[in-house]
């Protein structure tokens, strides 16, 4: 009794902590507007660094070279202090601090000496191996990410790119050697304009941009006392990452060599000196409304719009046509067949209509037998007759008797077709969420942090339906069927982030799962989802019936005839897969665009997402209504898990295009951001095809249900 109520007491805490650490991070654009009065402070966070080129990110504080957090108090908290993340910032390897830049709202600094920070070889090397590989970093005012900013060529739109670069690499015109520099000042611009409302009639002022602009100036060259250089506008040099080789301690490690190398890992104490500073400047632009802010991070938008509408048009033509061919087969096929139909159909029938198409038939006792050329042309006439009536019962019809013979390994089925609807849950209350602007940009964090919660608590949904079809497909050990339907696919979810995440970890990467946020998702999945798929499933077992078949299964099961190649189950499903696959691809490029090769931009039209999947479930029920009634009429009944398979295939060229746009898209290097890159593919694909699998099933067991339903059988 003590323990499930601590146990109770345990998971009610997880949730209260994880929707408090949602809620303050979450507003709705144009309602939760954070003002500032005239010299107030601003705090800045220092986030991570992170590139294009590969997946591997590292927290801002961890980088040996960039001055460490002092402790002191800025705008009332300490610097270095960690920033309360929700789940969905800390999987995306998130590390928001507090840093030591003062910002006061309205207050110019034209230059602001931050620390100057000592360097070893090693740190030299790790600082040059991030420029080389176009690490950017990650800073926040008032939820803003530090952007670099661009213009058009005709110089008519203005727009950012989030984060800003480490440093740059460059070539000497005289020797062509590669020359590091470092970006040791930065000026901060921050736009603002008069808060709306209440609190700009009192003088309240919003943020609306915030622009990070940067520059390498060397340590020579003349100084203030303070630090900062005389003439930060036009410097003299730049602040290059070179420390001189010892060559003595080379030489003595090669002795016998004639060439000494220049880069080696000695450490024999010597540094470089790199001094940091900033300019800050406030600039008020009446342009950009609050709400409206987070426009300029959405570059290309009109270009983006129109290929959007092309993805838009793809995937309505193809619908539509399948729409045509569905509506062929319902019209003139099988509505047709149900109406011919004048009474039930007779084992009899297609008895005789087997003898009739071996010959003519034995005379019975008693008749004679056609002799006579006109007497043989009347029982021709017959017989013609006779195939003409028996006719309609050929094809998916002969299998009225099997169609709904329960499929192979139902216990594996049954748990999928839950794990599936679990997903389409959440799928569908993420689109949802995100076309009403729930989910936007300025909830860092927030898609990733939603859509684990619908997950978790569409296990109840999982449960209903797994222990439904289970139940249907005549199981018995119910039990059984919910330990596999709530640690199947969450357990090999949560098995493969666990290994992956060691791989990251081994990196020194952010993106590292902490050991608490492994245990915090493990209490989610055992203490909260696993009972609510358990009262899921006992609700669909025992509290509703199965659903009813139309036609009762014979305890033979008839012969299956031999298919045409293309029948095969391989072929027919990849055939199937390329459809829906049609359908999305051109959105898909915007999606890996965003998730892969552009993180510094924000994928946004939610939209066009919503209405392009919307068409592509639509093209997997079509897709797979027509697979299943051709495979019904080359008479074969094993169509349960070819429903699932079929439903399912897109997400084999799914993957095939992610590798595709890897080889001819990508420039990652590293062996561990290929893993990494392929090992999500393959996880979001099968997720995806256990989606649109479960998609296909339903609606192939409702397809089936229906025209054998509407077909009277003795």
């Amino acid at each position: 009794m003590h323990s499930g109520a601590r146990t109770l007491s345990l998971t009610l805490s997880l949730l209260l902590g994880s929707i408090i650490s949602n809620v303050s991070a979450f507003y709705i654009p144009g309602y939760s507007i954070k003002s500032y009065e005239e010299d107030e402070a601003i705090p800045l966070y220092v986030n991570k660094v992170y590139s294009d080129n590969t997946q591997l990110q590292y927290a801002y504080y961890d980088l040996p070279f960039v001055c460490p957090a002092s402790g002191k108090k800025h705008a009332g908290v300490a610097s270095g202090r960690g920033v309360s993340l929700n789940l969905g910032e800390v999987l995306r390897g998130d590390r928001i601090m507090t840093s030591d830049y003062d910002l006061v709202m309205g207050q110019d600094q034209e230059c602001s000496f931050l620390c100057s920070q000592t360097v070893d070889r090693a740190g030299v090397k790790r600082a040059r191996k991030l420029i080389e590989d176009g690490y950017v970093a990650e800073w926040i005012v008032d939820n803003l990410p530090g952007a670099t900013s661009f213009v058009t060529v005709d110089r008519s739109q203005k727009y950012y790119a989030a984060g800003f670069k480490l440093g740059s690499k460059e070539f000497s015109p005289l020797t062509g050697r590669p020359k590091y520099v470092i970006n040791n000042h930065l000026t901060l611009v921050i736009r603002w304009r008069q808060a709306p409302g209440r609190a700009g009639d009192q003088g309240g002022k919003v943020i609306i941009g915030f622009e990070v602009y940067t520059k390498s100036i060397g340590p020579g060259g003349d100084r203030e006392d303070s630090g900062c250089p005389k003439n930060a506008r036009n410097p003299q040099d730049d602040m290059e990452l070179y420390i001189r080789p010892n060559n003595t301690l080379v030489a003595q490690k090669y002795p016998s060599a004639s060439y000494l190398p220049e880069e080696d890992d000695l450490d024999d104490g010597a540094t470089l000196t790199i001094p940091y500073s900033y300019s800050v400047y406030f600039r008020e632009d009446t342009r950009v409304d609050w709400s409206n802010r987070w426009d300029l991070y959405f570059k290309n938008q009109e270009e983006s719009s129109r290929i959007h509408w092309l993805a838009i048009t793809n995937s309505v033509v193809i619908a539509g046509f399948l729409t045509a061919v569905v509506v062929m087969i319902w019209n003139r096929t099988v509505h047709g067949d149900m109406k011919t139909r004048d009474g039930p159909m007779e084992e009899g029938k297609i008895r005789i209509r087997r003898n009739l198409s071996s010959g003519a038939r034995t005379p019975r006792s008693g008749e004679k037998s056609p002799s006579g050329l006109l007497d043989r042309f009347d029982n021709d006439d017959s017989l013609s007759s006779d195939d003409e009536s028996i006719e309609d019962i050929t094809g998916w019809k002969l299998l009225h008797a099997d169609v709904f013979r329960n499929p192979a390994y139902t216990g594996l089925l049954a748990p999928l077709i839950g794990s599936g609807c679990q997903l389409v849950f959440m799928a569908t209350g993420l689109l949802i969420l995100s076309c009403l602007g729930v989910l936007n940009p300025s909830f860092r964090g927030g898609f990733v942090s939603v859509g684990m919660g619908l997950f978790v608590f569409a296990g109840m949904f999982s449960g209903y339906f797994s222990g439904r079809v289970y139940k249907t497909f005549g199981g018995v050990n119910w039990r059984k069927n919910t330990l596999m339907t709530a640690l199947l696919i969450p357990g090999l979810l949560f098995s493969t982030t666990f290994v992956l995440n060691l791989l990251v970890w081994a990196q020194g990467s952010s993106t590292a799962l902490p050991f608490g946020t492994l245990v915090g998702l493990a209490a989610l999945w055992l203490l909260i989802q696993v009972p609510l798929v358990y009262a899921g499933s006992w609700f669909g077992y025992y509290r509703c019936r199965p659903w009813d078949h139309p036609t009762k299964t014979s305890s033979i099961p008839r012969q299956i005839p031999e298919s045409a190649w293309y029948m095969k189950g391989y072929y027919s499903v990849l055939g199937a897969g390329l459809v829906p696959f049609a359908v999305i691809f051109i959105e898909l490029l915007f999606v890996f665009r965003s998730l892969w090769q552009d993180k510094s931009g924000y994928y946004y039209v939610y939209g066009f997402l919503s209405v392009v999947s919307l068409v592509h479930i639509l093209t997997v029920v079509e897709v797979t209504i027509v697979a299943v009634y051709i495979l019904l009429c080359s008479e074969n009944y094993h169509w349960w898990w070819q429903s699932f398979f079929i439903g399912a295939s897109s997400s084999i060229w799914i993957f095939l295009y992610c590798a595709w746009y890897y080889f001819t898209k990508l420039s990652m290097e590293g062996f561990i951001s290929a893993l990494l890159f392929f090992s999500y593919s393959l996880l979001a694909c099968s997720v995806y095809g256990l989606l649109t699998g479960t998609v296909g099933f339903l609606t192939a067991y409702g397809f089936v249900r229906r025209i054998y339903g509407a077909v009277k059988v003795d």
